[in-house]
């Protein structure tokens, strides 16, 4: 390495770490919980609306519409005779596909307060969905009143092309130029050129042409006749090319092809049904989630992480929910694996954190990334990515057999080996440990990525380079599955050097990881080695993984779901003992669905499923207290009261990816499901269903070239597994 090499590649100065990355973390201003958005999402476009389907612009409003990381539209506002509408009713298609908001007039009154419109005569209902870029809309009209009506309908609009961390609180000394807008009869253009050079358009169709159309507003004079309906359909394009012609028409050909588009991706998947209907709206809104977050990249589907601040590419959550979706969909798998390794990092590249074999962190495309405002534009500042993609890759060769597609990652899964040893550890002592290249890069670089995350058992916070527990389950992860590939390839000196280093890494970790006061692992290692003795969620991903020692599983359980630890709605991020526990924050106390869901997937490894199954009884349980029975990203950590539903954390995402995969992952760890493709098997291993469920039917369960459609029924102590239908020659093999 060249001396510029050297120190592009130095560690961050001292003290760097305690100063955080605070103007990259979504701010604690605006309540999510208090406004409960609603969301929509196709590809790189998502809208954030409310409950009436406005935007509302204002300090802090995280509404609007948003393409590749640039809000499009920051206001859009209907009144009716100068009032805002009353709510009726606001839902989502089961699908995710179109937001229906039911709407009605107010008492209405003329300026000397005589009532000239009584309310609940006049009904609109306003059908919106994105596709291709574009936000389409159908507002209806319809008068319940005895005698014709003419009202005056307006909609105020405005873009201010905020990029995604401005709305999120970060400060700009300077932005670029709003350019003046083209008004037509029946469009407007509203444009921004970038400091980036980049013109970025927001182009408002309207079918009829209104009344009166300005840069800010389209006035619609509407005769109503009785029980007759009008209707207004508008056409807001991102950046894209607005189409010219029939706008009506174009509204029914998008919807149609936005749902078929949706069925089609989610019929891949393998369906769940069970004797709990409420569970079943739970996994009918999982699938739905889950599918319209995926957006099509040339590599294959690639599920975005979250709505609103992270629906873009992240390499974590990505292979995580790929990981929990395995069973179901293992093309899921091998699109993330696929564009994961076309932009794994082959260069070192300080401000990105990029090193050669390193995972993408996460991608931008807004005019701050452009720009390097923020160091997100192609950014690697993750520790965990590169393991998890050979674990996932790994795991993907076990459901499928793909041996093509695992020839091809094989490059990719090497380079990301080779990482691990070398720049994945810092200081050659065996573990994988991290620290920011620069001041701009992510101060703790593991799931747990706030800045006070990471600390001893007094509460001062870890100074790195820092050994996260997890991490070095995932590094063992990465060489078990690295050993298995190369089995399969042929490779065996391969397979038996990562073998060997997998075992030695497995007794290494043991000794420097497992508190035996504590009766579990350690949170982390500090830069002088230094354990952090906290009791935190972390042990039990090195369950999953398989690094623990048999003999320390039932300490790392027991500690787990003690009531320190496991809310009764799930298993806390750090116990309630611990120095900086606070249910409400976002790391130190609260509840993450994933998490669990990996914890409970390390305890029904090692036998535990009667655990696994609680964990799965409290997030269904607080599953029936959420909207749309939708996990969000996080609740907060209180414990759970009788007749209470869980407490939300205020910015939580939702739909988030790896929250909405949880449901399906956590069944999967009850029974037990696993895929012998080679033999083409699938295998139950000594199944439990929770309290909740007593019959689980799967259908369409893929293994090798067939399928399979089984029942599983709780009888007595044990779960009976009958097979409904086979094709391909698909046997079923059950461990009791």
């Amino acid at each position: 390495m060249s001396s510029a090499d050297a120190v592009a590649h130095a560690p961050a100065p001292a003290g760097a770490e305690a100063s955080g990355l605070d103007q990259y973390l979504v701010p604690g201003t605006t309540s999510l919980q208090e406004r409960r958005p609603l969301t929509l999402k196709h590809g790189d476009t998502f809208g954030v609306f409310d409950r009436n389907g406005d935007i509302i612009a204002g300090p802090g409003s995280p509404d609007g519409l948003y393409h590749r990381d640039t809000r499009y539209l920051s206001h859009f506002f209907l009144t009716l005779d100068g009032a805002r509408p009353m709510l009726l009713s606001s839902t989502l298609r089961d699908d995710n596909a179109t937001l229906t908001c039911d709407l009605t007039n107010p008492d209405l009154f003329d300026g000397q307060e005589q009532l000239i419109l009584p309310h609940d005569l006049v009904h609109l209902r306003r059908s919106r969905f994105l596709w291709q870029g574009k936000c389409f809309e159908r507002i209806s009209l319809r008068s319940f009143d005895e005698e014709k009506r003419t009202v005056r309908l307006l909609l105020d609009f405005s873009a201010d092309f905020a990029d995604l961390f401005e709305v999120r609180g970060t400060h700009r000394e300077r932005r670029g130029t709003q350019n003046p807008a083209r008004v037509d009869p029946a469009s407007v253009a509203l444009s921004y050129t970038g400091l980036d050079k980049v013109t970025r358009t927001t182009t408002l169709s309207f079918d009829p042409k209104p009344q009166a159309l300005t840069a800010r507003r389209a006035v619609y004079e509407v005769e109503l006749p009785p029980r007759e309906t009008h209707l207004i359909f508008i056409e807001i394009s991102c950046g894209v090319v607005a189409a010219s012609g029939d706008t009506r028409r174009r509204f029914f050909v998008g919807l149609r092809d936005a749902r078929r588009a949706l069925r089609y991706a989610s019929s891949r998947a393998a369906s769940v049904a069970t004797s709990n209907d409420v569970f079943n709206e739970a996994a009918r809104r999982s699938i739905s989630d889950i599918y319209t977050l995926i957006t099509e990249k040339p590599e294959g589907p690639y599920p975005y992480a979250g709505i609103p601040w992270f629906s873009t590419v992240f390499g974590r959550d990505a292979i995580v929910t790929a990981l929990q979706m395995l069973w179901i969909d293992p093309k899921i798998a091998k699109g993330v694996l696929r564009h994961l390794a076309a932009n794994q990092a082959t260069t070192f590249d300080g401000p990105a954190d990029a090193e050669p074999g390193k995972i993408l962190h996460e991608v931008r495309h807004g005019e701050m990334a452009e720009l390097g405002e923020v160091p997100f534009r192609r950014y690697y500042g993750s520790i965990d990515s590169t393991p998890l993609f050979v674990m996932l890759a790994g795991a993907y060769l076990e459901r499928t057999g793909d041996l093509a597609t695992t020839r091809t990652l094989w490059p990719h899964v090497l380079a990301a080996l080779a990482w691990q040893e070398s720049e994945g550890d810092r200081d050659g002592d065996g573990f994988i440990e991290y620290g920011r290249r620069t001041s701009e890069g992510l101060v703790n670089q593991g799931w747990k990525d706030s800045h006070d995350s990471i600390f001893h058992a007094d509460g001062t916070l870890a100074r790195g380079p820092i050994a996260l527990a997890e991490v070095q389950a995932y590094g063992y992860g990465a060489l078990v599955a690295g050993s298995q590939i190369a089995h399969v390839l042929g490779e065996e000196q391969r397979a038996a050097e990562f073998a060997a280093k997998a075992a030695a890494l497995r007794t290494r970790f043991d000794e420097a990881f497992f508190d035996r006061k504590l009766d579990t692992y350690v949170l982390a290692l500090d830069g002088d080695k230094r354990p952090c003795r906290v009791r935190a969620s972390n042990a039990g991903h090195v369950l999953y993984t398989g690094l623990a020692l048999p003999e320390r599983a039932l300490g790392v359980v027991s500690t787990l779901m003690d009531p320190t630890s496991f809310s009764g709605w799930g298993v806390r991020t750090i116990a309630n003992v611990e120095k900086r526990y606070n249910p409400m924050s976002y790391h130190n106390g609260s509840v993450w669905p994933h998490d669990n869901a990996l914890i409970a997937a390390g305890f029904a490894r090692y036998g535990f499923r009667r655990q696994a199954a609680r964990i799965f009884q409290g997030l269904f349980a607080a599953s029936t207290y959420i909207e749309l029975r939708r996990l969000p990203e996080l609740f907060c950590g209180f414990p759970k009261q009788r007749s209470n539903g869980p407490t939300f954390y205020p910015v939580a995402c939702s739909p988030q990816a790896w929250a909405a995969a949880t449901p399906l992952s956590l069944l999967q760890s009850c029974i037990g499901v696993s895929f012998r493709p080679g033999s083409c098997e699938v295998v139950f291993d000594r199944p439990v269903l929770p309290d909740f469920l007593h019959e689980v039917t799967l259908r369409g369960l893929s293994c090798a070239e067939g399928e399979i459609d089984v029942l599983l029924r709780q009888s007595g102590e044990e779960v009976v597994v009958s097979v409904l239908r086979r094709s391909g020659g698909v046997g079923v093999v059950t461990h009791a």
